[in-house]
């Protein structure tokens, strides 16, 4: 009986797919100018800004992972690591590669890891839990300055994001057994003490058991990086297309007739209701539409902002999903964590708006010196990096693409000749 059940559950799914593909496409050519238009979107997104952003970062990650320095900051870190959030050292290094390129670089690294086995599955499902993250050039550039014209807002915004993100890695230190199995406890047992003699052994050990050239490693980080990050753009331009057919049909304006009711209880705008479901689909759009609403506080559009922000989107958790793929970290610890982010993150938005209001004079005024990061970065930096990526990220882009074909086609040559 239970086979019979599984097997009826099995057909309807793949008839409710079927449906819903064929309602995608059937849509795509009812509206083929819209859909032209939202696929211009997202390309630009990617080609400028999420492309030159993230591929020096997956670069340098594929060769710090090849020349054992993230075994080395692994051994460092674990007695920090492993208490907190119950991950082995090395979750500190993508956990701190996650927040400086933003996602899906955490989940990138974290399957690198898990299969070299430097984690296990249930570690690899806590640490991707907590890893992937918006990085700082989107809350800064895209989201402050590029949207809400107001790089105030941006402080709040990453402080949000980033301590929601360390509740996320806390809560998900209780996910999965205390005890494991004998093999796994060897594979992520090292000692809590403190070695540097010990990390360099382990960083010399992991460059010997590689063994490869130092331009076979470049070449190999380059392809790897480049068919993520086509992979990102696919789904950036998909889930464009797919909002706004969502929003011709209505469909947008049904869910958000539904979320206004969930929104009405914590006394935040219903106009913020359509922006939020364009936000859960696609962060890029929602951030958007949310700075256009009018006649609603700056801090309720800021709190709806940090929500779908951690959330990620499903583009983003798409993403992910395809990633995680390729191991067996499942992706339905991560989709929850992405609701708790998205909770905790708007929590500690209305917690710290009126201390850090105070502290900046006012985020309604959006001029003025940004007292937290003037010690560090000049006024205008954010401003000034945006647009450096807006003007200069094509060609870095359309550049880079060129090597990677060129790679390409080399190593195709050269399979055809061994």
């Amino acid at each position: 009986m239970k086979g019979v059940n599984r097997l009826d559950y099995s057909k309807v799914k793949t008839v409710i797919f079927a449906i819903i593909i064929s309602l995608l496409t059937l849509s795509l050519i009812l509206n083929p100018q819209a859909s032209f238009q939202a696929s211009v979107r997202g390309l630009n997104m990617w080609w400028d800004i999420v492309f030159p952003s993230l591929l020096p970062f997956l670069i340098i990650s594929e060769l710090l992972i090849g020349f054992g320095v993230v075994a080395f900051i692994g051994v460092i870190l674990e007695p920090f690591m492993r208490p907190l959030f119950r991950v082995p050292g090395v979750g500190g290094f993508v956990w701190a590669m996650g927040m400086a390129s933003g996602y899906p670089s955490g989940a990138k690294l974290t399957v690198r890891l898990r299969q070299e086995n430097q984690i296990t599955q249930i570690e690899g499902e806590r640490l991707v839990s907590f890893t992937n993250s918006s990085n700082p050039l989107f809350i800064f550039g895209a989201i402050a300055v590029g949207f809400f014209h107001n790089p105030k807002v941006g402080i709040i915004l990453a402080a949000a994001h980033y301590l929601g993100n360390i509740c996320v890695g806390l809560i998900m230190r209780f996910y999965g057994p205390y005890y494991v199995s004998k093999r796994q406890e060897d594979l992520s047992r090292t000692p809590q003490k403190v070695s540097i003699r010990r990390a360099f052994s382990e960083l010399h050990r992991t460059r010997l058991k590689n063994n490869k050239p130092i331009g076979k490693l470049l070449g190999d980080a380059v392809l790897s990086s480049v068919q993520t990050l086509l992979m990102v753009g696919g789904f950036l331009i998909l889930f464009s297309v797919l909002n706004s057919m969502l929003s011709l049909f209505s469909v947008t304006a049904i869910l958000a007739a539904l979320i206004s009711v969930l929104l009405g209880i914590f006394d935040i705008s219903k106009d913020l209701s359509y922006p939020l479901i364009s936000g859960l689909f696609e962060i890029t759009l929602g951030g958007k539409l949310t700075s256009e609403v009018t006649g609603v506080s700056l801090m309720e559009q800021i709190i709806v902002t940090s929500f779908f922000l951690a959330f990620s989107g499903f583009s983003v958790q798409a993403q992910v999903a395809s990633i995680l793929a390729e191991s067996d970290i499942r992706f339905k610890p991560f989709f929850l964590a992405r609701i708790l982010h998205g909770i905790f993150a708007a929590v500690i938005t209305f917690i710290l708006w009126q201390p850090l209001d105070q502290k900046l004079k006012g985020f309604e005024t959006a001029n003025g010196d940004l007292p937290v990061f003037s010690p560090f970065l000049p006024e205008g930096f954010w401003e000034t990096a945006f647009g450096l990526f807006q003007t200069y990220g094509p060609i870095f882009t359309i550049a880079m693409l060129w090597i990677y074909l060129l790679l390409l086609l080399r190593r195709v040559v050269k399979n055809e000749h061994a």
